[in-house]
């Protein structure tokens, strides 16, 4: 079970550490080197659109790995998720410029960015079942929050190499070559995320499933004919934290850099500390979840993410640093109260044989909705208004959703899994040959 929480924790870490190298970069760099342009938001919103492709590409990556996931196993797809963001993100710290090769490099990038965001859509459904499937079914929220420390802890790591490179070179040698390093560290990550999963068996439930022949030959297909209210439910559900998390992570980098005129480092510090809070805050979010009601939990999170924006932005809007660090901290921790259950409550919207098709899928379409779109509304709001009241009515609506979302989802059955698991195995015992005397 240890083993199974590490992997899912070191894991996702690493990967989202890919992914969170490329959405920094998105606000910080990408704009200048691939998309030039007289007009700084432009190239701003032209670098969003490649950050966007790596959540529109999450479908096909939900799609494709959450089947194979409940038809070969999960430790097979997680180790092949792992191998494509990290090629992907490589093959990113190599690319040359606009000012190099022409249009070609941003074709590259959008391409790279899409191998990205298949990765990541194939990876979050697997990383949950590895530790939800080994642990017992009432603790469920503590030990499947170990894929969802992997954001915050692949932000601050990715974020922590930006910010270390921006102070240690100058401005034209960042973006000259700096920012390369951080995607070229990928490679190390990777190999040692890699070392972690070749080392673990299958889940119990899985094992059951391939020993009672109970594998189901079109995933997809029974997803979403014998469970639409689920499929709803979990990705209305996810809606409200992936739009939150976009603007006090990604976003807020471009605000405070270019509304407020405030130093990239600093920004980038404010961030830093909300990540690194939440590292603690998600896993004991998940653990109170098990110990309260899972979803009135969950409604009450979502509420709060409703509310804070309209106290955020009039209080950041001096443009003191202290204040902004105090805002996205506090975003954060709600985000914390939202995610930390969020694993436990998709998986548990979905039977055995069909859940990591299920939660993938949940994962994926939520973020084609949520946070595929979500820098790209904030920017162009922002542009459009000049004013922060747009994006405060955006996450609200957002929450809204969300709420929905949970009111359809149904409660934990914590016996389903051991019940799933028995009942399996006597199928197996009455299929199988008699032997001989």
């Amino acid at each position: 079970m240890v083993r199974a929480f590490i992997a899912s924790l070191t894991g996702t870490s690493l990967e989202w550490y890919d992914f969170a190298v490329y959405s920094a970069a998105s606000a910080l760099v990408f704009g200048k080197l691939f998309f030039p342009s007289q007009d700084p938001l432009t190239g701003t919103l032209l670098a969003f659109s490649t950050y966007a492709v790596g959540y529109l590409s999450r479908p096909l990556g939900g799609f494709l790995f959450g089947r194979l996931g409940d038809v070969i196993g999960r430790k097979k797809v997680l180790v092949a998720t792992l191998v494509l963001i990290g090629t992907a993100t490589l093959l990113i710290g190599l690319l040359p410029t606009q000012a190099v090769i022409g249009p070609a490099a941003p074709i590259l990038l959008v391409v790279l960015r899409f191998a990205q965001g298949v990765g990541v859509g194939g990876e979050w459904g697997g990383a949950v079942l590895l530790t939800s499937e080994y642990g017992d079914a009432r603790r469920r929220g503590f030990w499947a929050s170990a894929a969802q420390i992997g954001p915050p802890a692949g932000n601050l790591m990715a974020n922590g190499v930006l910010a270390a490179l921006g102070a240690l070179l100058t401005e034209p040698q960042f973006l000259a070559w700096g920012w390369r390093i951080a995607f070229l560290l990928s490679g190390v990550l990777v190999a040692f995320g890699l070392w972690i999963r070749v080392r673990l068996e299958e889940t119990p439930v899985f094992q059951a499933m391939e020993a009672s022949g109970d594998r189901p030959q079109a995933p997809i297909r029974e997803v979403f004919t014998t469970q639409p209210r689920a499929l709803a439910a979990a990705v209305l559900c996810r809606v409200a934290p992936d739009v939150l998390y976009a603007m006090f992570t990604v976003f807020v980098l471009t605000y405070a850099t270019e509304q407020l005129g405030m130093e990239r480092g600093k920004a980038l510090t404010a961030v830093l500390i909300g990540s690194a809070l939440q590292i603690v805050l998600i896993p004991l979010a998940g653990a109170l979840s098990d110990r309260w009601n899972r979803r009135r939990m969950y409604l009450w999170g979502a509420v709060a993410a409703a509310a804070w924006p309209f106290v955020f932005f009039p209080m950041a809007a001096g443009g003191s640093w202290p204040l902004l660090a105090v805002g996205v901290l506090v975003a954060l921790v709600i985000h914390s109260f939202l995610y930390g259950p969020q694993a436990a409550f998709v998986a548990e919207q979905f039977g055995p044989r069909l859940r990591y098709t299920g939660s993938s899928l949940a994962y994926t379409l939520a973020g084609v909705i949520g946070g595929a779109v979500a820098p790209l509304l904030f920017t162009a709001l922002l542009g459009a208004f000049g004013t922060w009241l747009p994006l405060a009515l955006y996450l609200a609506a957002t929450a809204v959703v969300t709420i929905v979302g949970v009111l359809l989802g149904r409660e934990a059955d914590h016996d389903e899994d051991e019940e799933y698991t028995r009942n399996a195995a006597v199928r197996a015992a009455d299929a199988a040959p008699v032997g001989r005397t």
